[in-house]
């Protein structure tokens, strides 16, 4: 890890910490007390924080954080909120990062690396790179959420996750505000998953992501629905904008707009089975799909096996499991966070019943 020996300045005293949180603020922020936060959680979920602050630039997060260390209350840092499920209102602060930004910072005769600002949307940031001709992200197109969540989801899609394209993460501690930068290795990526949901979890606030991006591609467009896609658009000869087009039609004709349905999209992580226990499974069901990994595990689409189990399509009130991709439980209207979980937890009990298999959330709750 990289310690990036910057001072952070404060403009308050330590005698901000006997000062209601709302009125001690003279930079320019979104700052205000029982907040609703259904804007901000693609699940459409009605739930309140007690305070709520928006952050545009980076001196406001070290302002923040400054007053922060002197106070006790829950902190929880949003992005996009594509990812999270709230059951309950949130006793303490939200703080939404949207800092902007995105900047060339050095390349080679092969790669570009590029630093992004947590704050901004991840899909402008792969729309911005096919604008550029960079590649390395087009499989993840049309994803939700926010550049600086991207790294603690480790999101992945078609064939590739995002640590494929990371080359650092840069940070700042929240209690002792120094600044920081991990690179890849350290970052300790796996499968929907990264140090940042681990020992770091609540510790940092991850400020930027440099990505090293390709000048000369290697495409991965071997699922068979992306192959089937383009082959519909008439495409032989596919670019990265033609990879993310495939992705973007696929995403759209399988998934739900968040704004249209709320939704966190994938709920579940696909599991993952030993040899043996994977072959014990096939012989049961001989048409289960899987993808054989690096380490000679299988991972299983949770998708078929909650199809399989009679999820898909169904509903209960405004909670249900949308009818054409059965990994994704969805809000109709005025479900609850509390209704979604309750319709999880069967699905994972129908699964483990039939399957024996353990489904795991991919969505953080709250």
């Amino acid at each position: 890890m990289k310690i990036i020996t910057k001072k952070i300045k404060s403009k308050f005293s330590i005698h901000a910490k006997l000062l209601i949180l709302p009125n001690i603020f003279s930079i320019k922020m979104t700052l205000s007390d029982n907040v609703p936060l259904k804007d901000f959680n693609t699940f459409g979920i009605e739930a309140k924080a007690v305070i709520f602050a928006e952050l545009h630039a980076f001196p406001e997060i070290q302002d923040f954080l400054d007053i922060m260390r002197f106070r006790e209350d829950p902190l929880l840092i949003l992005g996009g909120g594509s990812n999270i499920l709230f059951t309950k209102d949130f006793k303490g602060i939200v703080v939404k990062i949207s800092t902007k930004g995105i900047r060339k910072i050095s390349e080679t005769d092969d790669h570009v690396f590029v630093q992004v600002q947590a704050g901004e949307v991840w899909d402008d940031f792969v729309n911005y790179c096919l604008s550029m001709d960079y590649g390395g992200i087009e499989n993840l197109a049309l994803i939700p959420g926010n550049v600086g969540s991207c790294p603690i989801q480790n999101i992945g899609a078609y064939g590739v996750e995002v640590k494929d394209t990371i080359d650092s993460v840069e940070m700042v501690n929240i209690h002792n505000l120094q600044m920081s930068e991990l690179s890849n290795s350290e970052c300790r990526f796996a499968y929907r998953d990264s140090i940042f949901k681990h020992e770091l979890k609540g510790k940092v606030i991850i400020t930027s992501v440099i990505f090293k991006l390709t000048k000369k591609h290697t495409l991965h467009h071997h699922y068979g629905s992306i192959q089937d896609e383009l082959k519909k658009l008439g495409i032989n000869d596919p670019g990265i904008k033609d990879i993310a087009r495939a992705v973007t039609n696929i995403r759209q004709c399988k998934l739900p707009d968040p704004k249209v349905i709320g939704n966190a999209g994938s709920f579940f992580k696909n599991p993952s089975l030993s040899e043996i226990n994977f072959s014990k499974l096939k012989y049961s069901y001989p048409l289960i799909p899987s993808y054989k990994q690096g380490d000679g595990t299988y991972k299983i689409p949770a998708g078929w096996l909650i199809e399989h189990c009679g999820w898909k399509g169904f509903r209960d009130g405004d909670a249900g499991v949308h009818a054409n991709q059965a990994l994704v439980l969805v809000n109709y209207g005025s479900a609850n966070g509390q209704q979604i979980i309750e319709l999880a937890k069967k699905i994972q009990q129908s699964i483990s019943e039939k399957f024996g298999i353990g489904l795991e959330m991919e969505v953080n709750i709250y």
